[in-house]
């Protein structure tokens, strides 16, 4: 009886790990779709034949990239179809999922409206995410396995490598924050999406804004399984534990955030503060995305 709920125990964490791995890759690739105004008017008048077909054919691409990679932990050699099959259709699941609740937390999607424009959105923003959990494994990689050892096989140890100095890590942690948040952001910030969203916000959903920023950065860099995740959980930096670290490339992406907005004149000096904070706290959305997707590459 022990063993048997053990081994439940160990594959229900196997799936949990497997599903947050999954949905960390797709706000990966997701995001920054998700802050594309045409893609919400699309989703809006699409008709559901379109809709059907949308879904047919994220079924058979996500079908093919299963068939290699996918998001589970487990090799891909003699997956039977209907492996493949299961997997495609929980790696839709996530995608739907995760755009509704983007949508949802971008006040794109309310109480008012229809049934026919909410599913429109949530299936072509889906497309993306959809892709990102499917994705995940082959672009990110991952990084645990039961001897809690590296991708190369050897376990990771302090002392089987020089420490680095933690100002230079932190240093280091904040310019790979700085570049990933404005490669992620940097074609968001000129564009009306934001002013748009600003729009409709309240303080209550800035504060959602905020948390999920945060939960996902954490995500990504800590507990997804990623690429060199082992790596940044030793990483010698001034913040060198995960919540202080999340937190501090959280601000730093908000900084980064505030600049590019600035840059490019959607944001003035002469603006009242909470204009700053409202467009600042929604583009720090996808720039601390892309700060924790940087992270990993340090």
């Amino acid at each position: 009886m022990g063993v048997g709920r053990k081994c439940r125990k160990n594959v229900w964490a196997r799936e949990i790990n497997d599903i947050i791995r999954g949905a960390c890759g797709g706000f990966l690739f997701g995001i920054p779709l998700l802050y594309t105004m045409e893609v919400w008017w699309i989703g809006s008048i699409a008709k559901p034949s379109m809709i059907m077909l949308a879904i047919a054919l994220i079924f058979l691409v996500v079908f093919l990239l299963n068939r290699t990679e996918g998001f589970r932990t487990r090799s891909r050699r003699n997956l039977p179809p209907y492996g493949a099959v299961t997997d495609t259709v929980e790696a839709i699941a996530i995608g739907l999922v995760c755009s509704t609740l983007m949508l949802l937390l971008l006040q794109e999607l309310t109480p008012e409206t229809s049934i026919k424009e909410a599913l429109g959105k949530i299936v072509f923003e889906s497309v993306p995410f959809t892709l990102g959990v499917s994705l995940a494994n082959q672009f990110l990689g991952d990084t645990r396995d039961a001897n809690g050892q590296g991708r190369t096989g050897y376990p990771v140890s302090d002392k089987s490598r020089k420490k680095p100095d933690e100002l230079h890590a932190t240093f280091a942690d904040i310019g790979a924050t700085l570049i990933g948040a404005t490669v992620i952001a940097f074609n968001i910030s000129p564009t009306d999406e934001i002013p748009m969203l600003a729009a409709a916000v309240t303080p209550p959903w800035l504060l959602a804004v905020i948390a999920t920023s945060i939960i996902i950065s954490y995500g990504v860099v800590f507990e997804a399984g990623f690429w060199e995740q082992q790596k940044r959980r030793q990483q010698q930096g001034i913040f060198q534990r995960p919540l202080s670290e999340t937190i501090m490339a959280y601000l730093v992406s908000l900084l980064a955030a505030a600049f590019m907005l600035w840059f490019f004149q959607k944001l003035t000096f002469g603006d009242p503060w909470t204009i700053w904070l409202e467009y600042t706290l929604l583009l720090g959305l996808p720039a601390t995305i892309g700060g924790a997707a940087g992270r990993l590459a340090v």
